[in-house]
């Protein structure tokens, strides 16, 4: 389940617009897929190389102890990826007009400055747990506010979202680091059975849960008809701005999960959350490019997750300069999004 890539909602395939899917006629793709089959495997096989190449120039590259610490280290993006990938399941794939939530990463650096600041203040954990989990959840509320209310564009939305969530990350914490130690940080943080890092199982489990029912329910199908063909969603009776609304909500609740990893990854709040942004976003667009119709897939964003994580991984083994991460990073997203768009073009032709 954790890796299947290939679920494409059977109702949308061999569909190219939503005029195709209301009038119940639709039109093959052929060329589309062949492309599309050929821009996975071809990224597949770059994710071979990248392993085979860092696994000789780098010492211990491949093994358990470093893949563990990987894992561990990719829970926190991974769970904010697939909030990401929710919201453009649920949203389209175009990167303008729709599903983006650029207020993930300052979701999770205020619900883990809540979250730390409740324990500070000599609250338990279930409270604080409450607490940060509240405070995604409402952040993911306004997003969807702004968007299905006002009728804002989600890419502004976010972006004004993002903004306010981090002044209010930087009010509460005085712009210092809020420590934070219990016994629920210290397990979370803690080496699982084979010195993997239970992170790393928090990760699996969590991809297993999403995957289950954003890709196996009749919920699933649903979000994919929104986001894919939202005129023929809307014919068919679905209430559009109700499913948007649930997928930022997700995605909200995505950021306070993932604020409280954080804390007990970093035994505190952080004060750079901002960083993240990008290579979240990475990895949910990439997750498309690991999918068999080049749709966002829970799968295909745990496998982004990785392949970003190891090459980062790789780069840090190789003493390569972190500036150089960034800029791989960028080259991705411009890389994945032509790629994308040319397919699409190619397909509606």
């Amino acid at each position: 389940m954790l890796v299947d890539t290939s679920y494409p909602p059977p109702s949308l395939d061999g569909f190219n617009s939503p005029a195709h899917a209301a009038e119940g006629t639709p039109k093959p793709v052929h060329g589309r897929s062949l492309a599309a089959v050929a821009l996975r495997q071809g990224s597949l096989a770059v994710f071979i190389g990248v392993l085979v190449y860092f696994s000789f120039a780098a010492p211990f590259f491949l093994s358990i102890g470093n893949i563990g610490n990987v894992l561990g280290q990719s829970a926190i993006a991974g769970v904010l990826a697939i909030g990401l990938t929710v919201v453009i399941i649920a949203g389209g794939s175009n990167v303008v007009t729709g599903g983006i939530d650029l207020s993930l990463a300052a979701n999770m650096g205020l619900s883990a400055a809540v979250y730390a600041s409740l324990v500070q203040a000599g609250y338990g954990d279930g409270l604080a747990v409450a607490g940060a989990l509240g405070t995604g959840l409402l952040i993911g509320a306004v997003n969807a506010a702004a968007i299905t209310l006002a009728g804002i564009v989600p890419l502004l939305a976010t972006l004004a979202v993002m903004n306010i969530v981090a002044g209010l990350e930087l009010v509460l914490t005085q712009n210092t680091v809020v420590p934070a130690a219990t016994d629920f940080l210290s397990a979370l943080s803690a080496a699982g059975p084979f010195g993997i890092p239970v992170l790393a199982f928090v990760l699996l489990g969590f991809t297993a849960l999403a995957a289950g029912v954003v890709q196996y329910t009749p919920l699933g199908l649903r979000l994919y008809a929104v986001g894919e063909f939202p005129e023929a969603a809307r014919a068919a009776g679905l209430r559009v701005k109700l499913f948007i609304t649930g997928a930022f909500l997700a995605s909200g609740l995505c950021g306070g999960f993932a604020g409280i990893l954080s804390v007990s990854y970093l035994s505190g709040s952080t004060t750079g959350a901002g960083d993240m942004l990008l290579p979240v976003v990475v990895t949910a667009l990439l997750g498309s490019v690991f999918s068999r119709r080049l749709l966002p897939t829970i799968g295909g964003t745990l496998l982004a997750t990785l392949f970003v994580s190891f090459l980062i991984n790789g780069f840090q083994l190789l003493n390569i300069s972190s500036t150089l991460v960034s800029g791989v990073q960028g080259l991705l997203i411009l890389l994945v999004v032509s790629a994308t768009t040319l397919l699409q073009r190619k397909g509606n032709q």
